[in-house]
């Protein structure tokens, strides 16, 4: 079985969980043994990235670098269309959010407790949250990939969205929710895997915002 190292809030955990559900794909998930920095966890992973997978002799980390190798691996359930324009748009949508929606969205961590918060850091953030929004629905739009399915570019979209959505009003101000991105996220919230990974992860990102006094 695979096994998984991974922390309770990461985002980037909770993308990879919603692929391994999708794909049905049985894995243990644990903690870095020693916590994230350990030298335990350092001899294991060497990076000492989150979350890292363990497939036999394979350590592997970053969750896209996982999610193409499992892709391959375990083509049932597919999680790339089978053209090169629709693989090429899913990938376009991972490292959107990879390197684009979820950057904005981290410029608001250091502010999430009230007592902390630097009120034009946060006006900075909801301008860059904006802004990639913004830029997502037109994305949404332009792009032909069905909803109905459940592409490898959603898992880690839908679960910034998720964020962003419990950090309004709560950290950043009210947002105007481009109407294609709204749409795109009551969409994937549909699907069984981001259904049943919402419903476990949500009680650690309410935690988290409860620990930092933001609820």
């Amino acid at each position: 079985m695979l096994r998984v190292y991974t922390s309770d809030h990461s985002l980037y955990c909770a993308k990879l969980r919603i692929l391994l559900r999708h794909k049905q794909i049985p894995f243990e998930e644990v903690p870095p043994p020693g916590g994230g920095g350990s030298k335990e966890f350092l001899s294991i992973v060497p990076s000492g990235n989150i979350p890292a997978l363990v497939d036999g002799a394979l350590v592997l980390t970053d969750s896209e670098a996982i999610a193409e190798y499992l892709e391959e691996k375990h083509p049932d359930h597919p999680m790339l269309p089978d053209t090169l324009i629709g693989r090429a748009l899913s990938r376009e949508r991972s490292r959107f959010s990879d390197t684009r929606l979820e950057p904005a969205l981290r410029l608001t961590f250091p502010h999430v407790a009230p007592a902390t918060r630097d009120p034009q850091s946060i006006t900075d953030a909801h301008a860059m949250i904006t802004k990639r929004l913004v830029a997502l629905g037109v994305m949404l739009d332009r792009s032909p990939l069905p909803r109905d399915q459940l592409w490898m570019g959603d898992c880690g979209t839908i679960v910034t969205l998720e964020w962003i959505a419990l950090f309004e009003g709560r950290v950043i101000p009210a947002l105007d929710w481009p109407e294609a991105v709204t749409t795109y996220r009551a969409q994937m919230l549909e699907h069984a895997a981001v259904a049943e990974e919402m419903q476990a992860y949500r009680p650690e990102m309410l935690l988290y915002m409860h620990e930092k006094g933001a609820l």
